[in-house]
């Protein structure tokens, strides 16, 4: 067997996360020799500019997919809430990892979001996080961050923020569980689709890594991912739009929760639906299509032009 080129992201948890997927490669084939690739992507050359003011998708990929296209890799490793739905010509989402938890988490030095002060400055880079939290505490600054975890924290220790949001799977893997303040509720932060989940992208007809990756897939994860991904493609949701989704599997059973919402401050619409697991794309298609008629069509349309907080 051919030694494996894995391409990543260069941050510390880019390398963590690769390095998570290279044991589970050893541990499934302890003969395969593998090698870490650091890429540098547009999203991590410019770590100032807001998120959403990128024209297109895809700033935390693009780069290893072209690697990945040109045979410089053979494995592009992504947080899967960065991966767009719609992936280059040439390239499978081939496997994903086991999902570590998807909640957001607030890591604050003033208390848990009940107890912060009116006006408090809350940093965050996500539309989504920011208007579901505009929800709960109106009478909360939401202000915009970028830059890698380390950064983030240190700019709260600094005065500059009283908290941050962030993924909690971010956390957990940087071993940083003791610095999380509160693990917010589902109910109320929809986490983005993918989140907490490693995304294993090769090129197609590669059919030797193919059956590399195929035997470290989550299944479960698998079938939630699939579903949220098929939620999110149906709704046409691009990278400005509020859009999240969360599958959770029980035995046969899958159960998908969905959010919409438009620029803050205006509606939000959550709904759930469920089905056999073995069906995860029609449950994301239903999902998409009930919150629809709830009027998610101009909620999106409205967020597509919304300036980032």
């Amino acid at each position: 067997m051919r030694k494996i080129a894995i391409g990543t992201r260069g941050s510390k948890l880019a390398i963590i996360q690769a390095e998570e997927l290279q044991t589970r490669l050893k541990q499934t084939f302890s003969e395969l020799e593998t090698t870490l690739i650091r890429i540098k992507t547009t999203g991590d050359s410019n770590n100032t500019t807001a998120l959403a003011e990128f024209s297109g998708q895809g700033v935390f990929v693009k780069q290893l997919e072209k690697s990945l296209l040109d045979g410089h890799i053979d494995i592009a490793v992504h947080s899967l809430k960065d991966l767009p739905t719609e992936i280059p010509a040439g390239t499978t989402l081939a496997a994903v990892t086991a999902r570590l938890n998807p909640d957001d988490v607030l890591v604050s030095r003033a208390g848990k979001l009940a107890d912060l002060a009116s006006g408090s400055n809350i940093g965050t880079g996500s539309p989504r996080r920011a208007i579901q939290l505009l929800v709960l505490r109106p009478d909360l600054k939401v202000s915009n961050i970028r830059g890698n975890i380390d950064t983030r924290l240190r700019k709260i220790s600094e005065g500059e923020f009283d908290g941050i949001i962030v993924a909690a799977a971010a956390m957990l893997r940087l071993g940083w569980a003791d610095r999380i303040t509160e693990y917010l509720p589902v109910e109320h932060f929809v986490p983005a689709v993918g989140q907490g989940t490693l995304a294993i992208e090769i090129r197609s007809g590669d059919k030797q890594v193919a059956h590399v990756v195929s035997q470290i897939n989550d299944k479960s994860t698998w079938q939630a991912i699939t579903a949220e991904r098929s939620f999110l493609q149906a709704l046409g949701g691009g990278c400005r739009a509020p859009i999240a989704a969360l599958g959770t599997t029980s035995g046969c059973n899958l159960k998908l929760t969905g959010m919409v919402a438009g620029p803050a401050g205006t509606q939000i619409l959550r709904a759930t639906e469920e089905g056999a697991v073995s069906d995860p794309e029609q449950i994301g298609g239903n999902l998409a299509r009930k919150m629809l008629e709830m009027g998610a069509s101009s909620l999106i349309s409205r967020s597509a032009t919304m300036p980032e907080h």
